[in-house]
């Protein structure tokens, strides 16, 4: 672990520790995966533009989301079955979170319950949700969580279908019983219908879900609600006119739908049509204090991180996902000194450049 010098480098440390059918899991993408490939690459093609003679002997990354306070703009995607990674699951990964002072999107398919992740530390989190066919289950998970003190609800929207997800579907792959669920519905799925995620998505969750039902679950609970999964300005603004009080810019991770955009590539598309009336985070590609940096100059509020943190996870348990947050947040430091921008509020749009802006300068 001492010879780590990157985040990258925990991605090789999961495959050797995990079986292939997990690691497949967590590092897949959707066909062919463009879109995965393209979440990284994407940043590569935007450049910085630091300023310099700027006194940043102190560098102030602290912010709010929400209103809460974060030591750094980097926050923890909700990802699934984290026992798969590590024994402990999400109680390990929110113990990490608690202890670098962030907040953890808790995901909808935890291994563990929402109880357990709630009473394993002190800490913001928020519930990140799917819709099911049947409503009541829903409407009990989010109710369980205003109970254990979340803070937030996550609602993801562009999962009507599972995405074609091939090394799942060529594994077989069987994820643990969600435990969330225990008793609520049968959760059982046979292998020889392939990817055992694909069958228990395609039987669980409900695929009418639409712009309407942000009201039914706003009926349900008094928490702040954020929408995730948005990649077009028309969403961006829908969005808005529905009245939540978030949006997350991702494509899942590109575990959805391949050839859609990656998330950096439309991001500033999106901030423009909220015009600051809802916080937008971000959601993807993200593996240096530089792809942070850069989110921020297009007008992230914040990072979440998925991948990494599982494959951290993975790799040590609790001081692996500690490991990957403190990386990040120390070349987010560098950035901002580097970029001669002392506190968060600094980091504008003429910060960056993209691949677009430096074609047409050359025009």
């Amino acid at each position: 672990m001492d010879q780590i010098v990157n985040v990258n480098e925990f991605q090789e440390l999961a495959k050797k520790a995990l079986p292939k059918m997990y690691y497949d899991f967590y590092s897949g993408g959707a066909e062919d995966q463009h879109t995965l490939k393209e979440n990284e690459e994407a940043f590569r093609r935007i450049v910085s533009r630091p300023r310099v003679l700027v006194d940043v002997s102190k560098i102030d990354m602290s912010t709010k989301i929400l209103g809460y306070p974060i030591s750094t703009p980097i926050m923890i995607a909700p990802t699934g079955n984290h026992q798969l990674a590590h024994p402990e699951g999400e109680t390990a990964t929110a113990k990490a979170a608690a202890a670098c002072n962030t907040i953890m999107i808790v995901s909808y398919m935890a291994s563990c319950t929402i109880e357990e992740v709630a009473s394993s530390c002190n800490a913001v989190r928020f519930l990140q949700i799917y819709v099911y066919k049947r409503r009541d289950v829903t409407a009990q998970m989010v109710k369980r969580a205003e109970k254990a003190g979340f803070k937030a609800i996550v609602l993801t929207v562009d999962v009507p279908r599972l995405g074609r997800r091939e090394a799942d579907i060529k594994n077989k792959m069987i994820s643990p019983k969600p435990r969330n669920f225990e008793g609520l519905f049968s959760t059982k799925v046979r292998p020889s219908e392939g990817s055992g995620v694909e069958a228990f998505v395609s039987r669980a969750f409900d695929a009418s879900l639409n712009w309407k039902d942000i009201e039914w679950l706003r009926s349900i609970t008094k928490l702040p609600i954020l929408v995730k999964g948005i990649l077009t300005r028309e969403d961006a603004l829908k969005a808005v006119e529905a009245g939540v009080e978030g949006i997350v810019v991702s494509n899942h991770g590109a575990r959805q739908l391949n050839y859609s955009p990656a998330t950096i590539t439309v991001l500033e598309e999106i901030v423009h049509v909220v015009g600051g009336r809802i916080p937008v985070l971000f959601n993807g590609g993200v593996r240096r204090g530089t792809d942070v940096f850069k989110a921020l100059a297009l007008g992230a509020q914040a990072v979440l991180v998925g991948r990494p943190i599982v494959y951290g996870l993975a790799a040590n348990g609790e001081n692996g996902v500690r490991k990957v947050i403190e990386m990040l947040k120390d070349e987010f430091e560098i950035t901002m000194a580097l970029s001669g921008c002392p506190t968060i509020n600094d980091i504008t749009r003429s910060h960056v450049k993209t691949k677009d802006e430096r074609l047409h300068s050359m025009l």
